[in-house]
């Protein structure tokens, strides 16, 4: 298997620190080291892909139950399965409306794949056999979704515009980030009911400017991937407001390794950062380029283990393997 060996990122900070804070400083102000630079190569060739499939925006990558990796991407193929030796399995989507505008995949406990489709304000639930059993949101206008980034356009609260990911919660709960329009994350029973919303459009804790990435932990925290104001945001179930992680560069996603010892990865721009549960920043890797072995926009991230990652890299066409060594 062909490797590339790629150089790390030491971690910089650049302009004023947020709040009159150090970067890696809490909202308690403490500073800490410089994080490490983590050593990491790529498996190039992971992915095999048929001779007439050419994947377009990479904007998804979640894994399912048995290992399997599904790649989002806004091409004629835009959901693609595949072994989880990269032996290719098959597409799904093609022609279908629910694709229009494909911006995040994710798998539940119960292997419940979940699509958020960010143009048709739609959030829709497949189970295993990749039936469709619920959908949240519903679709509007063209003239509707043109109009990229009003605040509260869609009046209906159990509505979305431009809903960006979606988590699962151990009871059944979903959340949604929403996402480009609407700055907040919405709340739904198992049923599909809407429970509570909050944040609007701002700069303070519990605000977000483009919420654009959701997880949850072991212990039901909810962490929010606050793409424009360059933090995750930690809030319990109900939407309180726990801690805010400034980062350096945008927090465009996040995912989460499984239980018991998780740790966090998130997708900026060039370069992945590496957490704990507490915010602490365990490491960086990457940097921006658009060619094999760099990293661009990281739309998606997926994280099986701790020594593994994939990377959703979205205007180089490209999804990666990583390999931290």
């Amino acid at each position: 298997m062909k490797c590339i060996l790629a150089a790390t990122l030491s971690l910089m900070v650049v302009g004023p620190p947020l709040s009159g804070q150090s970067f890696q400083g809490g909202r308690d102000g403490r500073d800490r080291p410089a994080a490490a630079q983590l050593k990491f190569h790529i498996d190039e060739d992971f992915f095999k892909l048929p001779d007439n499939i050419w994947p377009a925006e990479a904007v998804g990558v979640a894994i399912n139950k048995d290992g399997h990796i599904f790649l989002l991407n806004r091409g004629n193929h835009p959901l693609l399965e595949f072994g989880p030796d990269g032996s290719f399995i098959r597409s799904l989507g093609e022609g279908s409306p629910i694709f229009h505008a494909a911006h995040s995949v994710r798998f539940d406990a119960e292997d419940n794949m979940w699509l958020v489709d960010a143009a048709n304000n739609l959030v829709v639930k497949f189970n295993p056999k990749r039936r469709i059993v619920q959908a949240l949101g519903r679709r509007l206008e063209p003239w509707v979704y043109d109009t990229h980034g009003i605040e509260r356009a869609i009046p209906a609260p159990a509505s979305f515009y431009q809903p960006t990911d979606t988590a699962v919660g151990p009871d059944g709960s979903t959340y949604v980030t929403d996402g480009y329009g609407n700055s907040r994350v919405a709340k739904f029973s198992r049923e599909g009911l809407l429970v509570k919303y909050w944040g609007d459009r701002g700069t303070r804790p519990g605000q977000f400017n483009t919420p654009h990435s959701i997880v949850i932990d072991r212990n039901a925290n909810l962490y929010v991937a606050d793409r424009q104001n360059s933090r995750i945001q930690v809030f319990d179930t109900d939407g309180k407001f726990k801690q805010e992680w400034p980062l350096d560069g945008l927090t465009w996603s996040i995912c989460i390794t499984p239980p018991p010892n998780q740790v966090i990865f998130v997708g900026s721009v060039g370069k992945v950062y590496k957490l704990d549960l507490t915010g602490k920043i365990l490491g960086t890797f990457g940097k921006l380029g658009r060619l094999p072995g760099w990293f661009d926009s990281i739309h998606a991230i997926a994280c099986p283990d701790e020594k593994t990652v994939y990377v959703a890299n979205e205007f180089s066409y490209r999804f990666d393997r990583v390999v931290l060594d």
